[in-house]
């Protein structure tokens, strides 16, 4: 029986997906769930697995084809049909298949209760087994990897306790146990992508926890593979791999690129990329010696050893002038771009998509008024020394601003909401969750802060100091990445004046802080004596959607952020 393989819908409003790479070829024996080829949305780059195992009879879809959701790849086929046709000269073994394909249908579901006989465990357990899910692990991510877990079948869990690392393009983080119990069975193994909202594992009772040693006994499925025996005549030398489990991963690596290259996901390779690191020079512990995050981790540590072993006269006059050295160094990276055509990156290409859906699919403009910093700059000098002493943290302006844009939002909560276009509601929040642009190595990030209404200035020069340098380093949990109801863009890091930020759909409004510069400005004495002075002023860009927003409410909206800031009445959350 041949069985379509096809694109599947892979992320709200994702209609179709490129064809990247093909991990098998025409020919090749596949298992269920398999990785068959790598496919890329505007949203993620995954693989595709196969829907049965069998043999890949065709490929429909080439390379850099783009293939519509529900669209057809390929075509599975089983592999009786295809010793067929690779053994005309054998017609007197395809007659016994033929009798014995009565029995071979039965034959094919069996094997994959052997390939889930945990899970065994977990029916038994009945409607005590609570299934643990992949969350969603920020805006416009729709699967994670399985990097490793940290609990075995049979653990003991407790309520919140880390049950299994994950990864995306994104982030790396921990998925703790949605109650507790015991693990009963994990579904998804090391380095499996998995949709946002696919099981991972089911955890029950503890007198649940008993049902897997009695459904051993379903070991009896194993003799499956033996009645798979039956079509011997094709497949002589498949029944010695077959008991060891391990050669038969040790076929994914041979989807390479054809290069000598061994097959690694999108985010190892990404990170191998980012690290400069040879994958041929890296040995793969996963499974089928898959190359994996931690192998490529490991390999950039001993390579920053071997850099550090280097004579102490290298070491001392490294650090004498980083920044100057690493100047012409990227200069010199860039060079060979001069006069050339390049394809661009994934990453430039996902950007590029999605800032012009930004702009599509709101109605956005920008208004800018210019605030009078000078009271801020002197508050923050006399009290930066104490703070970052009793707080732990230094004290910069964007907390400043971060409380002033909560107190505004809370005057004015029609920039604290979304628009739904196909409902047309229009939703006002509640609670001020604040998104922040970090610029990482991996690219821009705008992890959230939720609730940070709740937060005192102090609070929230901690929070954002500790979500900075967490987005930085890739720690970031699952919630940290969605669910933002406003945005502060810090564009003055870079000595910007102003810009005009890009919004992040739904929110209605992102604000934009510029560079504090020192200006000649007409000052008012309380008299009403004029005269000119020397100010610290940045402007506030605000890009606001014109859907639900109009200009004269981003102009209150600014203004009282500016006379908050402008009044500097921050003393007492700064115990002065």
């Amino acid at each position: 029986m041949a069985f379509s393989v096809q694109m599947p819908a892979l992320g709200e409003s994702v209609t179709e997906g490129t064809v990247t790479r093909w991990l098998k070829q025409e020919g090749d024996t596949v298992e269920i769930d398999e990785p068959l080829v790598e496919v890329s949305t505007d949203k993620v780059d995954t693989e595709i697995p196969s829907p049965a195992a069998g043999v890949l009879t065709k490929i429909v879809a080439k390379e850099d084809d783009t293939v519509e959701v529900g669209g057809e790849l390929a075509i599975i086929g089983d592999a009786a049909e295809s010793g067929g046709g690779d053994a005309p000269s054998q017609p007197e073994p395809e007659a016994e298949p033929a009798a014995a394909a009565q029995p071979e249908p039965e034959a094919e579901p069996e094997p994959q209760p052997e390939a889930k006989p945990q899970s065994g465990g977990s029916s038994a357990a009945g409607g005590d087994a609570t299934p643990v899910l992949m969350p969603e692990l920020g805006e416009s991510v729709a699967e994670g990897t399985v990097t490793r877990w940290l609990k075995k079948v049979g653990d003991s869990v407790q309520v919140d306790e880390a049950l299994v690392e994950v990864s995306t393009d994104k982030v790396d983080t921990e998925i703790p146990s949605p109650v507790a119990g015991v693990l009963l069975s994990i579904t998804a193994e090391e380095d499996d992508v998995v949709q946002v909202g696919g099981e991972l594992a089911r955890i029950g009772s503890g007198s649940a926890a008993a049902a897997p040693p009695e459904s051993k006994p379903a070991p009896a499925p194993e003799a499956a593979p033996e009645t798979k025996a039956a079509p011997e005549p094709k497949a002589a030398p498949e029944p010695k791999p077959a008991p060891a489990a391990t050669p038969q991963p040790a076929a994914a690596p041979a989807p390479s690129a054809g290069d000598g290259t061994p097959y690694v996901t999108p985010l190892v390779r990404k990170l191998a990329e980012e690290n400069n690191i040879d994958l041929d020079s890296v040995t793969g512990t996963g499974v089928g010696d898959r190359i994996r995050k931690q192998d490529v981790l490991a390999a950039a540590e001993k390579k920053k050893e071997r850099l550090e072993a280097k004579p102490a006269a290298a070491q001392a006059s490294a650090p004498a002038s980083p920044s100057k050295a690493a100047a012409p160094a990227a200069a010199a990276a860039l060079a060979h771009l001069r006069g050339t055509k390049q394809k661009a990156s994934r990453i430039r290409q996902i950007t590029a998509i999605k800032t012009r859906e930004s702009l599509q699919a709101t109605a956005q403009l920008t208004q800018t008024h210019e605030v009078d910093m000078t009271r801020i700059v002197a508050l923050r000098a006399r009290a930066k020394g104490s703070f970052a002493e009793r707080e732990g943290v230094n004290l910069t302006f964007l907390p400043f601003i971060a409380r002033a844009v909560i107190d505004a939002l809370k005057i004015h909560p029609n920039i604290n909401a979304s628009y739904n276009e196909e409902t047309k509601e229009i939703t006002y929040y509640d609670a001020e969750h604040l998104g922040f642009a970090v610029d990482t190595d991996q690219g821009l990030l705008s992890p959230v802060i939720h609730n940070a209404g709740d937060l005192s200035l102090a609070g929230l020069a901690r929070a954002i100091a500790d979500i900075a340098a967490r987005a930085r380093s890739g720690n970031l949990k699952p919630d940290e990445l969605s669910g933002g109801t406003f945005t502060i863009t810090n564009i003055g890091s870079q000595g910007a004046l102003f810009d005009t930020p890009i919004l992040v759909p739904p929110q209605a409004a992102m604000l934009g802080t510029g560079a504090i510069v020192k200006r000649p400005r007409v000052v008012v004495d309380d008299t009403g004596n004029e005269s000119i002075g020397v100010r610290s002023v940045c402007y506030h860009p605000l890009t606001y959607d014109h859907r639900l927003v109009d200009g004269a409410d981003a102009g209150r909206f600014l203004t009282t952020i500016k006379h908050r800031l402008e009044e500097g009445a921050f003393e007492a959350d700064l115990g002065l």
